[in-house]
């Protein structure tokens, strides 16, 4: 199950602006709590999708108030279960992203033209394995063992690592990248 936050849309509605810029860390920071307390009142879905699609600037700190607090946030075993998908993140939004992505060694899973992609701090093997997951996913350990050849133990430490980290998820039929289920939004 998802669900998915238009950020541009609790932007005007927690900070009264017509514009969709992201600038200013109180203004991260209350577009942030408003981001979590819906997650509270839907529940925690296994994703929700944080969706920067009408948003045309994000400064460095909205960056780290809103991207890497809520990814630290869902990195915490007593934080909200399920999952982050982000959307709509265009060029302009890159630097500041994958620079507090980088500062706080976290890293996030978005859809970019319709493929999901991943970005910020992750090993070469586990981009690897990450990508064998997005291209064959739902795939079991043993089958994305054989893709990378490498032993199954191994594999599935990695697999759990990935798994902890909220970058792929696994269920019954395998491991898949967060989204790669239908949307209720």
């Amino acid at each position: 199950m998802t669900h998915r936050i238009d950020v541009s849309s609790v932007l005007r509605s927690t900070v009264t602006s017509l514009y969709s810029n992201l600038v200013t860390r109180p203004t991260g920071a209350a577009v942030r709590t408003a981001i979590e307390q819906q997650v509270v009142d839907i529940g925690v879905p296994v994703v929700t999708t944080i969706d920067f699609s009408q948003v045309n600037l994000l400064d460095f700190s909205c960056a780290d108030e809103i991207v890497a607090k809520l990814l630290l946030r869902y990195a915490d075993v007593d934080g909200p279960s399920g999952y982050l998908l982000f959307l709509g993140i265009h060029d302009g939004h890159l630097d500041p992203i994958e620079t507090v992505l980088e500062r706080h060694e976290l890293a996030l899973v978005a859809l970019h033209d319709g493929r999901a992609e991943l970005y910020g701090c992750a090993s070469e093997d586990e981009r690897w394995l990450w990508e064998v997951v997005r291209e064959d996913g739902p795939i079991t350990a043993w089958d994305a063992a054989r893709a990378i050849d490498a032993p199954l133990a191994d594999t599935e430490v990695l697999l759990d690592v990935l798994c902890r980290r909220r970058l792929i998820m696994h269920g019954d039929q395998g491991y898949v990248i967060p989204g790669a289920i239908p949307s209720i939004s």
